[in-house]
């Protein structure tokens, strides 16, 4: 079933188009929310509540943008009001945690901070995607950060299935060497 057929379709209330819409643009909302969220089990529970506020919201779909990218902002937003909601954890920096207490966080001094470090790996990859060619970087950003599928990618920008197999393959190898250079360049830095 065509998009623009779904998306009136579930505006008619047709259980099937919903469903149709689901089957297309599962894989993006719930790569957004993983993303947004760094934890599988919310990013589903947020997938599953983006497509039901899509269920009851798909009559403001007015056609000034593409659907993707209302469901987009749809996503988001369901995401944002989740963080809101849920607030960041308080924990007392002068306090030692009970012993018998399972739900605090042990202190480890002079610990890793993996939060930090998944930062900075963040970072690095985000330079490292900065300096990939323009071609490249559009490739890898729609297939392995957005989540399009190669025949959505070559009708996007209008090239051939293969070409787009290419040019991400080609992509993946010179991010590899630009975060290997990276890598290198900090080791060096760091001694």
């Amino acid at each position: 079933m065509p998009e623009a057929e779904a998306i009136n379709g579930c505006m008619a209330g047709d259980q099937s188009a919903f469903e149709a819409l689901y089957n297309m643009h599962k894989r993006r909302v719930y790569s957004l929310c993983l993303r947004m969220v760094s934890n599988v089990a919310e990013a589903e529970d947020l997938t599953q509540e983006a497509f039901m506020q899509l269920f009851r919201k798909i009559s403001t779909f007015r056609g000034e943008s593409a659907f993707s990218t209302w469901l987009h902002r749809l996503a988001v937003n369901v995401v944002l009001m989740h963080l809101r909601k849920k607030g960041l954890d308080e924990v007392s920096l002068d306090q030692e945690p009970d012993e018998d207490s399972q739900d605090s966080a042990k202190k480890e001094y002079g610990g890793e901070d993996l939060n930090l470090i998944g930062t900075v790996d963040r970072v690095t990859l985000e330079k490292a995607m900065g300096d990939l060619p323009p071609g490249y970087r559009t490739i890898f950003v729609l297939h392995d950060v957005e989540g399009y599928e190669h025949n959505e990618i070559a009708d996007l920008i209008g090239c051939s299935i293969g070409n787009s197999k290419s040019q991400l393959h080609k992509a993946r190898l010179k991010l590899r060497a630009l975060l290997l250079k990276k890598k290198v360049k900090f080791e060096k830095n760091a001694t």
